[in-house]
């Protein structure tokens, strides 16, 4: 919002949510019942093609979004060196809203405007009056009317809502009140009109017109540099014709420079250029390979969270991961992904964050959590974590930490496979074992004198049965072979706390992967769940029970740049094995954490909540 709302800010179907689609539905209708009953030759073939081309936007303008994302993470080129926060991913989630508005004004004038209709499919004399019209009146009035905007007047009212992105993404580039994005668009129709009033307008001219828009537009938002020297070198005239990114985004930093819309011509001839931009654009484009002191390896988990990854669609990355009905409808999409992703091959960056001056990196392996259950993708699994091992180090970090199935035992030995083959590793590998069992035991009711431990026994497992039984806490299995299993892993102190039973009647349930419905069905009602697995239990009671999440804990301010859940987690939650590598790098602890190696709990937890994590209860 801005800081002082005027009058039309709010868009008129905001109350309507995702059903806003449904305001261009009655034109879509309209076209198909024409060429149903006119048949395609005779119907308006432009009328018809409108819904598509909005289609087409706003594929393109997700693309822009996925390839900033991408590259930003991975900070080469990056302009504007400061992180991206919830706030502004819900303030920029409508982006679409202005795509709805330019389909209501585009079916209307192919209604009602005359020459609107029955236009053809290209047009020569068309395309080059858009060209000169939008390279003269539009530039020029949009440079005046964006100056007006920054009165206090105005810009208290209307644009300071825009300008709440310092950091901006491409799809920032149509954040606007409704009635600033009313007066965008009437301007960005002048070409348009004034061709269908002369008869010179087509189909193509118009579509590529709108598309150059969109195409300036993100490419002015994305924050980092693309455009080549060697464009201005071989045609210099071109500066005055074409921004940067670089140039745009001193307009959002400094405010009262780099006024032009695509060209800077104006702002060269009312001296409004920032003194600056020439020399952000050379050091921009030289970019740099960022170090990195933390990398935390994931990967993909089911065929959607593609799209619920950083990179994905904005909205569901910044909320925790649920799988929505309608997404299974894009299936093909899903596996093609899927397909592309196991073809490409490499390790991708997802996320970059800062906390205390320490760089952070989250790495995805390029598989699916189904992969790592095929005894044939073993190796190649391995290969490739072992690959990121030897690239963080290389970079200069100073702690790999495993999450999710990158540690699995049956996998990699929790780690240990690589320590056997780089005796001499100087990056410390961390599988979080201690941090995440501290968290499960310190979730557990003060008071609580007797757990049941179920599901399959990992080494997070052990860990929390042997610190609950040194507390005099009696933990008791219903897997008899499970219990033999880890009854040797028990002090003797401590043994007389670790029980079997089929009857045992605890309201304290601590859950691993593998426990099936009839199981937890066994549990009293108003029982506690708390996970200790780095998946959820894919069931949960729908009575009295309740569940807790997996071990994690809420990040202090400090950790910057979080603008996306991780996985199924709550905003600003991230996992226990992944606090633990920014934990151990903050401690600056040499020992590696992987294998049968488990470190001291209370250390580890100690420092955590020294370092601003706490408990998510306690958020």
């Amino acid at each position: 919002m801005a800081t002082n709302p005027g009058l039309f800010t709010e868009w008129p179907w905001k109350k309507l949510g995702n059903f806003k689609y449904l305001i261009l539905a009655p034109w879509v209708a309209h076209g198909g019942y024409l060429a149903a009953t006119k048949g395609w030759r005779e119907v308006d073939l432009g009328y018809l093609l409108i819904f598509p081309s909005l289609l087409l936007r706003m594929i393109h303008n997700q693309v822009w979004i996925t390839i900033s994302r991408v590259q930003n993470a991975r900070s080469r080129r990056q302009i504007v060196d400061r992180g991206i926060e919830f706030e502004q991913v819900d303030r920029e989630r409508n982006w679409d809203d202005q795509i709805l508005l330019s389909g209501i004004l585009l079916y209307l004038g192919a209604l009602y405007l005359p020459g609107g209709q029955h236009v053809p499919l290209w047009d020569t004399k068309g395309f080059l009056l858009i060209a000169l019209l939008h390279a003269g009146p539009v530039e020029f009035l949009y440079y005046w009317f964006h100056r007006a905007l920054h009165h206090h007047f105005l810009y208290t009212r209307y644009h300071s809502h825009h300008h709440a992105s310092i950091v901006t993404e491409p799809i920032t580039s149509v954040i606007h009140p409704f009635a600033e994005l009313v007066a965008y668009e009437l301007l960005f129709s002048i070409p348009m009109i004034t061709c269908a009033l002369s008869g010179s307008a087509s189909i193509l001219a118009f579509e590529i017109y709108v598309l150059y828009i969109d195409f300036m537009n993100n490419m002015g938002h994305c924050n980092f540099e693309l455009v080549p020297n060697w464009l201005f070198k071989w045609f210099p005239p071109l500066k005055y014709l074409m921004y940067t990114p670089s140039f745009h985004s001193l307009h959002h930093t400094q405010f009262r420079t780099n006024y032009s819309l695509f060209m800077p011509f104006y702002d060269y001839i009312y001296n409004t250029m920032d003194k600056s931009s020439d020399t952000l654009y050379e050091k921009s484009l030289k970019g740099k390979e960022e170090t990195v002191d933390v990398v935390h390896l994931t990967h993909l988990t089911s065929l959607q969270s593609i799209y619920h990854m950083r990179p994905g669609f904005a909205e569901y990355a910044s909320k925790p991961y649920t799988s929505k009905w309608y997404m299974r409808m894009m299936w093909p999409v899903s596996w093609l992904s899927m397909f592309l992703t196991w073809t490409y091959g490499s390790l991708f960056t997802v996320e970059r964050n800062i906390m205390k001056k320490l760089k952070m990196q989250s790495w995805a392996i390029p598989r699916y959590s189904f992969h790592y259950g095929l005894t044939w993708e073993k190796e190649a699994i391995n290969n490739l974590i072992e690959k990121a091992i030897c690239e963080a180090e290389k970079k200069g970090a100073k702690v790999v930490s495993l999450g999710l199935l990158n540690q699995a035992h049956n996998l990699n030995g929790n780690g240990e496979l690589y320590l056997q083959k780089f005796p001499k590793l100087g990056v410390r590998l961390v599988d979080g074992t201690s941090l995440a069992a501290a968290v499960v035991v310190n979730s557990i009711p003060q008071g609580t004198d007797q757990v049941i431990l179920a599901g399959n026994i990992s080494k997070v497992a052990r860990a929390v049965a042997v610190a609950l039984c040194k507390k005099n806490v009696k933990v008791v299995m219903t897997n008899k072979q499970d219990y033999h299993f880890l009854k040797p892993n028990m002090p003797e102190d401590t043994a007389e706390n670790f029980l079997f039973s089929k009857t045992a009647t605890a309201k304290v349930w601590l859950i691993g992967e593998g426990l099936d419905a009839s199981e937890q069905f066994k549990a009293q009602k108003g029982t506690k769940f708390i996970p200790y697995s780095q998946f959820p239990p894919r069931m949960v009671r729908k009575d009295s029970c309740t569940y807790s999440t997996t071990p994690a804990m809420a990040v202090p301010k400090a950790l910057q740049n979080v603008h996306s859940c991780e996985n199924w987690l709550p905003r600003r939650v991230m996992s226990a094995w992944r606090i633990a590598g920014m934990v151990h790098a903050l401690e600056g602890w040499n020992e590696h954490e992987c294998g049968d190696i488990v470190l001291d709990m209370e250390k580890v937890w100690s420092a955590a909540l020294l370092h601003g994590f706490r408990p998510v209860a306690q958020v």
